[in-house]
């Protein structure tokens, strides 16, 4: 009797050699599964940071466009009020100048020997000439 036992029990076996091997295949089946769903998802994670990358990018590069075409007629602005500022100072300048070249002339011609004022009025126009010539050169700059 105990033989029919282990014949029994000897046959069952190979059933279960199968259903191991079957499962092993499930198990390998699902661990590719597993690992093919991380690789999308790590590769859908790279795209996306790549396109949010690229969109950041893109909105650094707008604004900063806009920030320098602010400073830039800012600049403009000041510029030209500069360049007005210069004009009137030298027109006023010129305005002096000419007084002081007839107040020189008128002066030179009403001098006697006694007096030396006119020393003076030409020291004054060498001044002047000098502010006006550095106005001059401060607007060719500017240009």
């Amino acid at each position: 009797m105990s033989m029919q036992i282990e014949t029994t029990t000897a046959n069952s076996f190979p059933r279960a050699a199968k259903a191991t091997k079957a499962g092993r295949k499930t198990y390998v089946y699902l661990f590719l599964g597993w690992v093919m769903l991380i690789a999308i998802g790590v590769a859908a994670a790279m795209l996306y940071t790549e396109h949010l990358r690229q969109q950041i990018a893109t909105d650094i590069a707008q604004q900063t466009q806009q920030q320098l075409q602010v400073v830039q007629e800012d600049y403009q602005k000041q510029v030209t009020d500069l360049k007005d500022n210069v004009s009137t100072e030298m027109k006023a300048l010129q305005t002096k100048v000419d007084s002081l070249n007839e107040l020189l002339s008128f002066t030179k011609d009403s001098a006697n020997s006694k007096t030396d004022n006119s020393n003076q009025l030409y020291t004054q126009l060498a001044d002047v000439k000098k502010k006006l010539d550095e106005l001059q050169k401060n607007l060719d700059v500017l240009k």
